[in-house]
C-alpha cells in the first residue's frame, strides 16, 4: 500500500528545492508514487551566464541548470560532481559559485577543454605567449577542404607546438588555455572560426561530406589568421568575469580534480566527499561524441577511434539501464550522507520513451531516496531549429531531472 505521508514529504522537499509551484503530476513505481513538477524553471535570459561558458560541445546543456541546483542543494566549499563532465557545464559553474570541483569524462576532451577555463589568464599574456609559437610547418596539408593553406599551416605548426610542449613536461596553464581556444575554434559555419562554413562547431564532418558542403556552396576556404581569432575568442570568454569569479576559479583551481575514467568506475573518488552530483549522461545511440570529435581529437593528439570504443552507447533500453544503475551505485558511493544527485536527461523517440521514468527507480534500487521529477519546460531555441527539431520535440528544448537523496 502506498504511504500518502511518504508521498507528501517528497512533495515538500521538492516544493523546497524548486522555490515555488509548478504543474504538478506524479508518476507510480514499484508500489511509490513521486512528484512531478513542470515549469519554466530557467531560461537563458533569466540570468546572462558567465562568457566563461561560451565552449562548444554535443549535446551539452545551460548553465542556467546545475546553477539552479548548486545554488539550492550545496553550500560554499561544498564539492560539486559531474560524472559526464562534457564541455564542464558543471565544473565551471560549481567553481564560480565557489565550490570545490570533481569532473569526469571518459573523454580526454573534456578535461583539455574544462580544465583551462579554471585559471584564465591575461590577455596579454596571450598575445605574449602566441607570439612565440610558429605560424609555418613542414607537414604537407590534408585537410583542404576546410582550411585554406596558410590557415592549415598555422593550426599544423600549433599542433606541432603543444605535442611537443606536452612531451617535455613544459605544457603550462597558458599553453593550456590556446590549445583549448584553437581546439574551439577549428570548424564552424562563421568567420570567427578557422574552416569555410560548416555545420555547428559541436560537430565535425567527414572530409567527404566537407567536400560535398563545398560544392553545394560553391565556396572555398579563404585564409583565417589563427592567432587573431584566438585572441578575439578569449576576448569574448574573459569580458565578463568579475573579480570574484576569477578568486572564486582560481581557488577551486587548488583542489580541482579531473578524471578520465568509466563512470561506474571511479576509484580515485573518496567515499561520502560528494555534496552534489549535477549531470547528464549519454542518450542511448543518438549523439556519436567520437565522430563529432574527431578534428579535435586530432589537433590535441588524441585516438578518436579509441575513445569511441570507450564511449557509452549503448544501443537498446536494457543495455543502457545496466550502465545506468552501474553509474548510480557508484554516485551512491561518492555521495556524503544528506547530499543530493540531479541526474538531467530527456525524452527520445519522439518522447515515447521517458529516461527519467527509468533512472528513478534504478536510483532508488542502488540505495537513494528518490524525491521526484523537476521537467524544466523551455521555449523555442535556435540550436534545435539548425538540426531540424520543432518547439518542445523530441525532447530537446525541456531538461527532465530525476533528484535523489542520500540519507
Amino acid at each position: 500500500m502506498v504511504s500518502s505521508s511518504d508521498f507528501r514529504n517528497r512533495r515538500n522537499a521538492l516544493e523546497a528545492i524548486i522555490g515555488g509551484e509548478g504543474e504538478w503530476t506524479d508518476f507510480a513505481s514499484g508500489g511509490h508514487t513521486f512528484p512531478v513538477a513542470t515549469r519554466e524553471f530557467w531560461t537563458s535570459g533569466q540570468r546572462k551566464a558567465s562568457s566563461l561558458h561560451e565552449i562548444s560541445y554535443r549535446a551539452c546543456y545551460k548553465p542556467q541548470l546545475p546553477r539552479f541546483f548548486i545554488e539550492r542543494l550545496s553550500e560554499p566549499g561544498d564539492c560539486v560532481y559531474d560524472p559526464f563532465g562534457g564541455r564542464g557545464t558543471t565544473a565551471i559553474e560549481a567553481a564560480i559559485l565557489g565550490r570545490g570541483v570533481i569532473s569526469n569524462d571518459i573523454n580526454p576532451l573534456s578535461e583539455m577543454l574544462a580544465q583551462p577555463r579554471l585559471t584564465p589568464p591575461s590577455l596579454e599574456g596571450i598575445e605574449i605567449r602566441l607570439a612565440h609559437i610558429p605560424k609555418a610547418t613542414d607537414e604537407p596539408n590534408d585537410l583542404d577542404m576546410f582550411y585554406h593553406p596558410g590557415t592549415e599551416a598555422e593550426i599544423r605548426a600549433m599542433r606541432q607546438y603543444f605535442l611537443h610542449r606536452q612531451k617535455v613536461g613544459l605544457l603550462d596553464s597558458l599553453d593550456a588555455w590556446i590549445r583549448m581556444v584553437a581546439t574551439n575554434r577549428l570548424t564552424g559555419h562563421s568567420p570567427g572560426f578557422f574552416s569555410v562554413y560548416t555545420l555547428p562547431p559541436n560537430q565535425a564532418l567527414s572530409r567527404e561530406k566537407q567536400i560535398e558542403i563545398n560544392i553545394k556552396r560553391n565556396q572555398r576556404p579563404e585564409y583565417r589568421d589563427t592567432h587573431s581569432l584566438i585572441i578575439k575568442k578569449s576576448r569574448t570568454l574573459l569580458r565578463y568575469l568579475s573579480p570574484l569569479e576569477k578568486r572564486n576559479l582560481l581557488a577551486a583551481s587548488e583542489a580541482a580534480r579531473f578524471f578520465t575514467c568509466d563512470a561506474r568506475h571511479t576509484e580515485g573518488i573518496i567515499s561520502g566527499s560528494v555534496s552534489l552530483t549535477v549531470t547528464s549522461p549519454p542518450f542511448l545511440d543518438i549523439v556519436q561524441y567520437n565522430k563529432d570529435n574527431w578534428l579535435r581529437a586530432w589537433f590535441c593528439g588524441l585516438d578518436a577511434d579509441a575513445i569511441g570504443q570507450k564511449l557509452t552507447m549503448a544501443r537498446t533500453v536494457d543495455s543502457w539501464s545496466a550502465v545506468m544503475r552501474g553509474v548510480l551505485a557508484e554516485l551512491h558511493r561518492v555521495t556524503k550522507p544528506g547530499g543530493h544527485v540531479a541526474f538531467e536527461v530527456g525524452e527520445i523517440r519522439k518522447g515515447s520513451l521517458r529516461l527519467e521514468e527509468i533512472i528513478l527507480p534504478l536510483g532508488k534500487e542502488v540505495g537513494f531516496e528518490p524525491i521526484g521529477i523537476i521537467i524544466n519546460s523551455q521555449v523555442f531555441t535556435k540550436t534545435a531549429n539548425i538540426w531540424g527539431v520543432g518547439n518542445n520535440a523530441m525532447g530537446t528544448n525541456s531538461n527532465r531531472i530525476v533528484v535523489l537523496n542520500k540519507r
